[in-house]
């Protein structure tokens, strides 16, 4: 389809990318703060003025350790959230100014991702491939991705939707299916696993994209919602969308705007370049495939023929947590799901697969993962679900695991797993999974991706 037609171009690691870019901003006096995360917005009045990061040296009860170092303060006239899906204080900055009023809610979707190392560049051309379908159910939207890199290297992924209504479903396995595959396995024959990770990107689309300038600043990238479902790419929106966050910042900084008023000509200049228009454009391309893949592709090329309009009048949209139902509901019973094994040759299991991401953490800090209330794990979410957590978490982070007195299964949050990808902020059926940033630096090493 022509959405996926594209020739000519380059591809390249994010990470690298980034790395080579915080290089070039660094000769330019641009002062930047790797290990420091964000973890609370700074306000005057409902006016964003600058954002505090986090301590560091605190023990896993919140104590100081000898080590201990206060968050610091950074004020500014401008602040430019780019978090990327579900940030912390973009979440906080949109609850609190209510920036998501008349809006859809954010959707999402887990991409689970693997780089490969060849015995010789595949596939032949430096063909991209892009799939649909397997191994996913019919009612559950996803599709997986096989792109060429430098230096007889291949990365391949899928990425499921977080609304699924199994609550057993599980990307992780899903993606070792995904490799099993006979198309995909010929691609990984003689390979050795490099690298894995896993994200959740935004794709809502137009109606879901909040309001993306506030008092004191504006919100660029996935955080947005600004991600193009119908071409599965988002990395241009999110750049575009700070090169323009930039230009109004400029202004603010040079007296052409007000300070501290919300920097309005941003988000009109958004949405008149192309970023506005490819959202136009895939508007409605998502919300079909809610309704199964069929339809989902049925509705996809309707729009492409009818220029973005709806083979159908969906209905409202709804978070992706509403999406799970019941073991009962799906499955017709309370049978437990059987663990799956994985005999394939190019197939891992998540200890392994989160070795290879090279997630660190130190393990006396604070847990970043919060319940809000752990009963509801251990009553009405067992007898409902399962603890799905155990199942979608592509790390491996949540464990229902024997108390010490012998008596019930107890929730055991492994964080020092966590790849942040915040799936589980997002689907946990209950919403009482809240993910916060973790002491800074701490997380997955990605090198490849």
């Amino acid at each position: 389809p022509s959405p996926l037609e594209q020739r000519g171009g380059l591809v390249v690691s994010l990470s690298r990318l980034n790395r080579w870019l915080g290089g070039l901003a660094a000769e330019a006096g641009v002062e930047i703060f790797p290990g420091f995360a964000g973890v609370e917005v700074l306000w005057d009045g409902d006016r964003v003025v600058g954002v505090r990061t986090g301590d560091k040296g605190l023990d896993r009860d919140g104590r100081p350790k000898p080590n201990h170092e206060p968050g610091i303060e950074l004020a500014a006239k401008v602040t430019v959230l780019g978090e990327g899906p579900r940030g912390n204080l973009t979440r906080d900055v949109i609850e609190r100014l209510g920036l998501d009023r008349g809006r859809a809610p954010l959707t999402y979707l887990t991409g689970v991702k693997e780089v490969w190392e060849l015995p010789e560049p595949r596939p032949a051309g430096g063909e991209v491939i892009h799939t649909v379908g397997y191994p996913f159910p019919g009612d559950t939207y996803g599709g997986g991705f096989v792109y060429p890199m430098s230096g007889n290297r291949i990365t391949l992924g899928i990425l499921a939707g977080v609304n699924a209504p199994d609550p057993f479903f599980d990307a992780h396995e899903r993606f070792q299916y995904f490799k099993e595959h006979p198309r995909i396995r010929r691609f990984l024959e003689g390979g050795t696993l490099l690298e894995y990770g896993a994200k959740t990107v935004s794709i809502g689309g137009y109606y879901s994209v909040p309001a993306l300038a506030f008092p004191g600043g504006v919100i660029v990238g996935d955080g947005g919602g600004l991600f193009d479902s119908r071409r599965i790419k988002g990395i241009h929106l999110a750049m575009k969308s700070g090169m323009l966050a930039a230009e109004a910042a400029l202004e603010v900084l040079a007296g052409v705007a007000e300070a501290g008023a919300a920097p309005d000509r941003y988000e009109e200049a958004l949405r008149a370049s192309y970023v506005g228009r490819q959202l136009w454009a895939a508007r409605h391309f998502h919300q079909g495939f809610d309704r199964g893949v069929l339809t989902g592709l049925a509705n996809a090329a309707f729009g492409l023929a009818a220029g973005g309009r709806p083979l159908a009048a969906w209905g409202p949209a709804r978070p992706d947590r509403l999406g799970m139902r019941t073991v009962r509901e799906y499955h017709g019973s309370d049978e437990p799901k059987a663990e799956p094994r994985f005999g394939g040759e190019y197939s891992a299991d998540k200890t392994k697969s989160v070795f290879h991401s090279g997630t660190l953490h130190d393990e006396d800090q604070p847990c970043h993962l919060h319940v809000s209330d752990p009963s509801i794990c251990h009553g009405r979410c067992r007898e409902e679900y399962q603890n799905p957590c155990v199942k979608f978490c592509p790390a491996g982070v949540y464990e229902m695991a024997a108390s010490e007195e012998g008596g019930p299964e107890r929730l055991r949050i492994n964080f020092s797993n966590c790849v942040h990808c915040k799936t589980c902020d997002i689907r946990d059926p209950y919403g009482i999974i809240r993910w916060v940033p973790p002491e800074g630096g701490g997380g997955p090493k990605y090198t490849l991706m």
